[in-house]
């Protein structure tokens, strides 16, 4: 074949795992459907277990020469509760950083192509090629030309939560969700801030942080039952939201906005199986949640080392296995070991595993209907300034939120004793009941 691998889709998730792969040695090729750069909707934070992939990577430095500027101070207001403090130290890495998407895919391919991977883009995959059961190539055409087929021994779908590949394979959804929140964002000149500010008030949470071109990125999320009437007057209702913020409303009135505002109500939650006879899935197209935890990227970062991890391992045993269809559930799969149906069988249950925690908090918080034991807990830290910093890591993924977000800690923090081991484990399970 003409490819070890195939990677459909070349941005954040794409061009990662493309990049990984091919400093493995690997030939990729990866099509993308757009040109680069260009922008696309995006909930644009990378958090601090992402960055400091970057950092591994060697990309940070890029990031940081094309002038987007690090986060490292934040101020969050709940309501009447107001937190303030610093990211956690994660690896080495204690800044978050919000490029446009414009900056950081062009980079993921450009680093990519150094590596020696093969990016094609305005590229369109057409159908995936078959044989005996297995997917084996696809066939793609390029703007204006005729369509070619391109032959590998693993496709890989990083084509987005709609993903071609993940519908041509009848990959399996499941813990599915519908939209609980729309999205809008917009960036803007002139913002006066000190530091990244989160908000969360009244059916409505809001970020404020920096990004490139010395524009400052403004988000907004709300119930999604309140779109139809959102949509009716989008400024006028972000604005609106904007104007319960503090005093964020007014230094938008004395700010300008740079470009036209964004706005989504297309925010699925759900996983999916990622992998069977000669495919694939990686990023939103295996496990997309809502943008209010602002995940997508550094989960796209994470989910390409483990998958391009488990398909050089794959691919580096000699590529002659063909796996079976993948099992019902990760914990049905055989063990890791037995060929590479075991191996990508591990990546099954090493993503769910780490992305559980994370997706039950973002459902919570989509719902944007906070309960009792939220605001608790948010008075409690209120008391311990010490612990902000523990706070914000959760929300960054760099402690477990499904640990971090439990009674144990809330015991903790109202008694100053540690929870016991029985409550502990029911925090891990049950949350907090955010929403």
């Amino acid at each position: 074949m003409a490819y070890d691998v195939i990677i459909v889709g070349g941005r954040v998730a794409g061009s990662a795992t493309a990049m990984l792969l091919a400093r493995r040695g690997l030939r990729v090729l990866v099509l993308e459907r757009a040109g680069l750069p260009s922008d696309t909707v995006s909930s644009h934070q990378i958090q601090v277990p992402g960055v400091a992939l970057l950092r591994d990577w060697g990309l940070l430095d890029r990031l940081r020469a094309a002038g987007t500027p690090p986060t490292r101070h934040v101020r969050f207001i709940a309501e009447d509760t107001v937190l303030a403090g610093d990211f956690p130290e994660f690896r080495g890495v204690d800044t978050l950083y919000s490029p446009r998407r414009t900056v950081l895919d062009a980079m993921l391919a450009d680093a990519a192509r150094e590596a020696g991977a093969e990016v094609r883009e305005h590229v369109r995959v057409e159908e995936l090629l078959w044989r005996d059961g297995r997917v084996v190539g696809v066939r793609a055409r390029g703007r204006g030309g005729a369509a070619v087929d391109e032959t590998a021994r693993y496709v890989v779908g990083a084509d987005g939560k709609h993903s071609f590949v993940a519908q041509a394979v009848r990959a399996r959804a499941y813990r599915e969700r519908p939209p609980r929140a729309f999205a809008c964002y917009g960036y803007w000149s002139g913002l006066p801030m000190e530091h990244g500010e989160l908000y969360q008030q009244r059916g409505r949470a809001v970020a404020v942080f920096p990004t490139n071109d010395d524009l400052t990125m403004v988000y907004m999320s709300a119930p999604m039952a309140e779109f139809e009437e959102f949509r009716g007057g989008i400024e006028r209702g972000y604005l609106a939201t904007a104007a319960r913020c503090g005093d964020l409303g007014e230094r938008l009135a004395g700010a300008t906005r740079a470009e036209r505002l964004r706005t989504t109500p297309d925010q699925p939650n759900r996983f999916r199986v990622p992998y069977g006879p000669g495919w694939a899935l990686v990023g939103d197209a295996g496990v997309v949640m809502d943008s209010v935890t602002a995940q997508g990227i550094t989960n796209a970062f994470t989910d390409a080392a483990r998958l391009s991890g488990a398909l050089a391992d794959c691919l580096g045993a000699g590529g002659t296995f063909v796996p079976e269809s993948a099992s019902e559930s990760p914990a049905e799969a055989r063990p890791a070991g037995e060929g590479p149906r075991g191996v990508l069988a591990a990546y099954h249950r090493d993503r769910d595993r780490a992305l559980g925690g994370m997706y039950d908090l973002t459902l919570r918080l989509a719902r944007h209907q906070p309960g009792i034991a939220e605001r608790l807990l948010l008075a409690a830290v209120a008391r311990r300034p010490g612990e902000v910093s523990r706070l914000l890591g959760a929300f960054a993924g760099a402690e477990a939120p499904e640990r971090y977000f439990g009674p144990a800690t809330l015991v903790r923090l109202l008694t100053g004793y540690p929870c016991d081991r029985r409550a502990a484990v029911s925090g891990r399970r049950e949350g907090l009941g955010w929403g």
